[in-house]
């Protein structure tokens, strides 16, 4: 089937194309958990991070000339500099967890970064915050201690990696909603790549070990998929509504329990879905809750 995406004009309109392309993306991103999970602790977090953002660099050569007519203000690039920091610590921190703690702990933590973003922008952008946003915030609160359950089990690195990941991917998410007012979709990713490739440079080059050329593929491959489940969430907003896509999300949470039981062998936490699906409860709930404030204010 060779249907073409709607324009970024026209209104979304074909749900099941919508959730058959955040079907794919939610494989993809399972994919590169994979992937990095699989090079575990043979490469270190920030020299993995790097070499995955530097090979990726090769995906900005079809944008080059678009880059060049680009001009950033002096707000711009502190904005960008920022957002870069910020995703420079979450890559790490990501990575680090991805050797220290299950699939399935990572992925449920992850659906953390929506709530800080709805959280950072009433406190940061002025946004308001409902009672409904307020709710769901909690709710996915008492989701993220469901997962963890200090006192009841131990908390390890990873799991405090993996709410540092949060924090500074939702910071992330912040600062490039700022610049997409006035900067193209492209220009943002690229900026971002070059920003963090240059940001985990030092940290790798403290680290550094020899690379084998397999973990070199594999962390190409890691940067194929990163960059094609990118792709194809954006096709699922053009197909169809937030509303329709959104709870698609919960299925990243099954194939990641799934992959690690059958490919790593990890014990299925109760749970560690249980507090998942609190989580995505509360992320879908802000979702839905703001797709119809914008189709009530148009």
């Amino acid at each position: 089937m060779s249907t073409a995406p709607s324009s970024a004009n026209s209104p979304p309109n074909s749900p099941l194309l919508g959730c058959f392309w955040m079907f794919v993306t939610g494989l993809m991103f399972v994919a590169v958990t994979g992937v990095v999970k699989w090079i575990g602790a043979d490469v270190p977090a920030a020299q993995a991070a790097f070499l995955r953002y530097l090979m990726g660099l090769v995906f900005l050569v079809p944008v080059i000339p678009a880059l060049r007519r680009m001009r950033l203000t002096r707000a711009d690039l502190w904005v960008s500099t920022l957002r870069g920091a910020a995703h420079t610590v979450a890559v790490m921190c990501w990575f680090f967890a991805m050797s220290r703690i299950p699939v399935a702990d990572v992925t449920s933590l992850n659906y953390l970064s929506p709530i800080y973003v709805t959280l950072g922008a009433a406190l940061f952008l002025g946004e308001r915050l409902s009672y409904v946003r307020l709710s769901a915030i909690a709710v996915a609160f008492v989701g993220a201690l469901i997962i963890l359950r200090p006192g009841f089990r131990e908390v390890e690195l990873g799991h405090l990696a993996m709410l540092v990941t949060g924090l500074c991917f939702g910071i992330s998410y912040l600062t490039a909603k700022q610049l997409s007012g006035h900067i193209s979709a492209a220009g943002i990713v690229a900026i971002l790549s070059v920003t963090v490739t240059i940001g985990l440079a030092p940290f790798a080059w403290a680290v550094w070990v020899p690379v084998s050329w397999q973990d070199l593929a594999a962390l190409f491959v890691v940067a194929i998929l990163a960059t094609a489940g990118h792709y194809t969430m954006a096709l699922a907003f053009q197909a169809a509504d937030v509303t329709v896509t959104q709870p698609m999300t919960f299925l990243q949470l099954i194939w990641a329990v799934l992959l690690g039981w059958f490919v790593f062998g990890e014990p299925v936490d109760a749970w560690v879905i249980v507090g998942g699906t609190v989580i995505v409860i509360a992320v879908v709930t802000i979702a839905l809750r703001e797709a119809r404030l914008k189709r009530r204010a148009a």
